[in-house]
């Protein structure tokens, strides 16, 4: 069994989104590295998903284990926590809080399929940027050359196009992280 998920960034217009697809057996900290490769997050801050009304994080410490009321993610499959079509949160960053809003509806699938990005739109804004709520006057800095704050933004920011989305970039991302991931995971397993 596979899921279809569409992810939006909440709180920008026009949207940006990505279309993803994984297997039902995914874990959740595998899913969180397919979700910055397909966005083009840099994996640079904490996250966390909630779904069904539980929180799901990768605990501060192994030894300490996860905040009250939360659950390791990396105990958990994608399938285990959703159990069903529905819509849950993906929390990027708690400093500029990017809330991602997946909708999940299960695919029939006779294998299980490598996690791929079969479409998407805009560009996802760059870390630290200033959340959703700075994003619109980051890009108005940004693109527009009359605006005081231009070559500071751009020299910031150099190579980012907001319109621009690309999915063999995104693959080529998410492939990169899946597995290094996978091979973390390997290791710890080896090392304890």
């Amino acid at each position: 069994m596979s899921f279809e998920l569409e992810i939006r960034l909440i709180g920008i217009e026009p949207p940006v989104w990505r279309r993803v697809v994984v297997a039902s057996s995914i874990s959740l900290d595998e899913l969180h590295a397919v979700i910055q490769g397909a966005m083009g997050w840099e994996d640079r801050h904490l996250h966390m998903f909630e779904i069904a009304g539980q929180r799901y994080e990768i605990p501060e410490s192994d030894e300490m284990g996860p905040e009250p009321g939360c659950l390791d993610e990396r105990s958990y499959t994608l399938g285990e926590a959703i159990r069903q079509t529905g819509e849950f949160l993906y929390v990027y960053d708690f400093g500029d809080n990017w809330r991602h809003a997946i909708q999940a509806k299960f695919v029939k699938a006779d294998t299980e399929p490598f996690p791929s990005c079969l479409a998407g739109a805009r560009a996802c804004p760059p870390e630290d940027c200033g959340g959703a709520y700075d994003y619109p006057d980051f890009v108005e800095r940004l693109t527009n050359v009359d605006h005081p704050d231009h070559a500071e933004t751009k020299a910031w920011a150099p190579i980012f196009e907001p319109e621009i989305f690309n999915v063999s970039q995104a693959n080529s991302l998410i492939a990169a992280l899946y597995t290094w991931c996978q091979e973390r995971k390997e290791r710890h397993r080896v090392h304890h």
